[in-house]
């Protein structure tokens, strides 16, 4: 299996692409695997990696695997969703200091406010188009299934806010809870859920009237969500060092699956909604690894060694055909 280095953030894309493309399970265990054919990976396919410490996007051309080119976008580029059509980027800004777990924020310089924004790109051109002011130090971002709002995580003020793509106006902001971290959307684009990192909730949201329509009780340090098309939830809890898969009509904890690392990020579902790629970030002379879970068996299938800063599948996104 080949690794990409990404200017700092690096990937594993053959794995990703190739699960999620023919839908066959990935070979167990710690180890380098063999590319798959050619034909395993979709035509024209596309992985945008966001870099925080570069402020640009890395654009991967999954077939060739190589990057073909990078995107200057600005301070701190997080959470990154490709709109339904194909045809734009939304990348989330901070100009929030970073911070490492076990760092005293109250150590860090103060933020850089005007670096906030969601970045809009253009898939086509390959560069930043207009940067949207969506509220304090955005996170992450869901995207409406008509491609007209954006749902914004504002991780250091507890809101989210749900902001117009056309003229960047903030339509509403309303209160989630403590640190909110990662957002989705439900497949049916009714539904919007934000996980609260602090006060260990997963806060749904009326994609429609934009009003809390009920919390969910989650495990210590929920971070990013990932939802199924038959209706589970997927989470990963940064403090607890594991993932939970939730049934989302009663809210209930279906399982729990420990991972092998202890500081666990991202949650990608493949599109058949049999695999969830779990991105745990290494600590100290610890690798990273890529966890891969059936959602039949709910078990984890295989865990591949990755370089140390795994987080980056938080934001991987295939471009849209």
């Amino acid at each position: 299996m080949a690794r990409l280095a990404v200017k700092g953030t690096f990937l594993l894309s053959l794995a990703f692409a190739a699960a999620c493309s023919t839908g066959e399970a990935p070979s167990s265990g710690t180890a380098t695997a063999p590319a798959p054919a050619a034909d395993a990976h979709p035509a024209g396919g596309r992985l945008f990696v966001t870099n925080e410490v570069g402020g640009d996007i890395s654009v991967i051309d999954v077939a060739a695997r190589k990057v073909i080119t990078t995107i200057p976008v600005g301070k701190r580029p997080r959470g990154i969703r490709v709109s339904p059509d194909g045809s734009t980027l939304y990348v989330a800004l901070s100009g929030s200091p970073i911070a490492g777990p076990g760092v005293d924020e109250s150590k860090l310089p103060p933020p850089d406010k005007r670096a906030d924004g969601i970045g809009v790109v253009s898939v086509a051109d390959h560069r930043l188009l207009r940067i949207v002011k969506a509220g304090s130090d955005p996170e992450q971002t869901a995207v409406s299934q008509d491609g007209m709002r954006l749902f914004v995580a504002n991780e250091d003020v507890g809101e989210a806010s749900v902001v117009a793509v056309d003229d960047g106006h903030v339509l509403a902001s309303l209160k989630v809870g403590g640190e909110p971290e990662g957002v989705e959307m439900r497949p049916d684009g009714k539904f919007v859920y934000v996980a609260c990192n602090k006060s260990d909730e997963i806060v749904e949201v009326d994609a429609s009237s934009w009003k809390v329509t009920r919390r969910i009780a989650a495990r210590p340090g929920v971070y990013n969500l990932a939802v199924t098309k038959d209706g589970r939830l997927i989470a990963t809890n940064k403090r607890d060092q594991s993932v939970s898969v939730y049934e989302l009509r009663s809210g209930r904890e279906l399982a729990r699956i420990h991972t092998k690392r202890r500081v666990i990020h991202g949650a990608v579902v493949s599109p058949d909604d049999r695999y969830a790629f779990i991105s745990v970030e290494g600590v100290g002379a610890e690798p990273g690894t890529l966890e891969v879970i059936d959602l039949g068996s709910l078990k984890t299938v295989a865990a591949v060694d990755l370089p140390q800063q795994a987080a980056g599948i938080d934001f991987f996104r295939m471009e849209s055909k």
